[in-house]
Parts: C-alpha cells; structure tokens; sequence
C-alpha cells in the first residue's frame, strides 16, 4: 500500500509537470537593467501627471542591498534608486498619505531585514520620512522573529488611516503578522503598533502580502500550506477568512497581485518552483487558470490595470525574475478577462 501511494503522488507529479511544460510562454514586452545581487519584490507608482513616466521599484535583497527604481523601458533611474541599505526585502507603495494639514504624498515602504525596521519615503522626489526607520518586532525573543521580510501598506476607505502590515523570516502559529498605524504631526512621522494576527502552518515562513484596499482584505502566502485571507481592518478582528489555494502549487506559494477592474477581480500568484503564475477570482477565490511569463523562481511581483501610455496601454504586470531583474509584461497579454 505504501509503494502505491508513493506510484500516485510521483504519477501526479509528472503529470503537473508536463502540462506545465506545455504552457506556451508570453513572451516579456520588457526586461529590465540587472542589479548587484538579488531581486525580489516590486511595486509601481503611476505618475497622476503623465502615466507613461510612471515608476517601477524593485528590491535588491543583500546586505549592500537597494530599491531601485526602473522607467518603463526597464532602465535605471539612479537618482529615484535608494542605496546603502541592509537587506531590503519586499516594498509597497500607496497614495495619498496625509504628511500635514495640507500636504498629501504618496509613499514607498520597505523591509530593510537587517536592521530589524521598516522605511519609508516620499514619491516621487524619494525622501525619507522615517528619521531613519520604524523598528519592528522589538517583542521578539527567539531566533529571526525580529527579521522583518513582508510588507504591504493598506489605506482605509472609511477612515483614511494608513497601515504597514509586515511579515518576518519566521514567527508564532498565532499573531505572526504585525500591524502597524503610520500617523504624522508637526514632530515627523510615528508608526503604533495596533494588532499582531495571522495565522502561521510553522512550515517555512511568510513573505508575500498583498492587500484589497477597497474591499479591506489582506492575502498572504504560508509558504507550503495555503494563501491565508484576513480583514485589514484591526476592528473587524483576528479571525480568518480562508485558508486555499495549496492544491495548484508544488513547493513554495509566493508573490502575489492583485489586479482589479470595475466588475471583475484576480489574485495571481507565483508558484515559484514551477516557474509559472496561478490565478484564482479574487471574489470567489476559484482556481482559474496558470500561465507562464518566462520568469525563474518568481519571489514578488506587481500589477496595475491602468493605462501606462503607449508602452503599456493596457495595464502592467511586473515579476521578479532570478537573473537579477524583472520582467514587464503588457497585462493584456495575461487574457484575465478572456
């Protein structure tokens, strides 16, 4: 009976591996400038002025590690690159962040790991407005609880105020997730501690976070186990929504997007082993299809459905590819909505 059930999973296995190796890959419209070391996760501003000069950053995870910022022909814009960082691991952005009484800035946030914080700075002019950086899981007491990796910013719809949920390289079966209240007054920036939730299968760790602003909903990768699903909001609780999607992957379940039009919604996620993106409905969270984009072991990734001018009318679709660079794809190219 062993030997049997060992024949069906290896049968299984083969069998996902050649349909995926029958995906056709979609071919990159861009592939970006190489940096030092190691990418991992993007985000990307759209510019309100004039789209097409919108803004990709991506991480360089190393101890001499960056954010580097790419245009739209995936050059580097080195005076938007923030360097002589410590293991920058995952960064997000949102809009709108009320710096003062009349000041209103959109913001990148990032990990830097080895520091134990996060950062966070002003775009497009890349300021800082963290005095050097929030410091995260000061509570902790074992070994690489401290390592912030994950993070995403979430901005409430009904109350304005902005979020930094962060993950780390490992933590608790409960409370693995911390959720911190960026505020700003006349003495600068502050980050609060509001909730620690989530939960956690202890079976490698949790990095890639991603959030639905509109619907407030947090999506997060337990890495081997499932896509967990939470409320944003802290009053609306620590219990979990959902726990899904581990069946369509084959190792690690990692980056995530979320790509959002008026009357339909997707989750892509990578299946970082297989080389491909799942995508599942982002209201039912029904498995739709995989597609290959031709990137190798895909940590992070990004999306957005607005039109970018000539280069990328369509909407953007942004992973990380490992040969130190990322991958631009045209999002009509992905046929969500085929």
């Amino acid at each position: 009976m062993k030997n049997l059930k060992i024949n069906i999973i290896f049968i299984c296995f083969v069998a996902l591996m050649a349909c995926t190796a029958k995906l056709p890959i979609i071919a990159a419209h861009v592939v970006t400038e190489t940096t030092l070391h190691d990418t991992d996760d993007p985000a990307i501003w759209v510019n309100p002025k004039d789209a097409s000069k919108s803004i990709v950053f991506g991480t360089d995870k190393n101890t001499e590690g960056a954010i580097y910022a790419f245009d739209l022909e995936g050059k580097i814009i080195e005076n938007k690159t923030i360097r002589g960082l410590k293991r920058p691991n995952n960064v997000d952005l949102e809009y709108g962040f009320q710096l003062n009484d009349s000041t209103k800035v959109d913001v990148i946030a990032f990990t830097e790991r080895e520091r134990q914080q996060i950062r966070l700075f002003s775009v497009p002019d890349m300021k800082a407005l963290d005095n050097g950086g929030f410091p995260v899981f000061i509570d902790a007491k074992e070994p690489e609880t401290n390592l912030p990796m994950g993070i995403a910013l979430y901005k409430s719809p009904k109350t304005n105020k902005l979020y930094a949920i962060v993950g780390r390289k490992t933590g608790p079966k409960q409370g693995y997730l911390y959720q911190y209240h960026l505020t700003s007054d006349s003495l600068g920036v502050h980050s609060r501690l509001v909730r620690k939730f989530g939960e956690f299968s202890g079976k490698k760790e949790i990095e890639a976070i991603a959030i639905d602003d509109e619907a407030g909903i947090v999506y997060y990768s337990d890495e081997k186990h499932c896509i967990r699903k939470y409320y944003a909001e802290p009053i609306k609780g620590n219990e979990e929504i959902s726990c899904f999607g581990s069946a369509y992957f084959k190792e690690d379940i990692e980056g995530i997007a979320i790509a959002k039009y008026q009357d339909k919604g997707f989750l892509i996620v990578s299946n970082q082993q297989v080389h491909t993106f799942n995508v599942f409905d982002l209201k039912t969270n029904a498995f739709i299809k995989e597609i290959n984009l031709g990137t190798i072991e895909t940590d992070g990734c990004e999306v957005t459905t607005a039109a970018l001018g000539d280069k990328f009318p369509n909407g953007l679709f942004v992973s990380m590819n490992d040969k130190k660079n990322f991958f631009f794809h045209d999002l009509k190219k992905l046929k969500l909505l085929e």
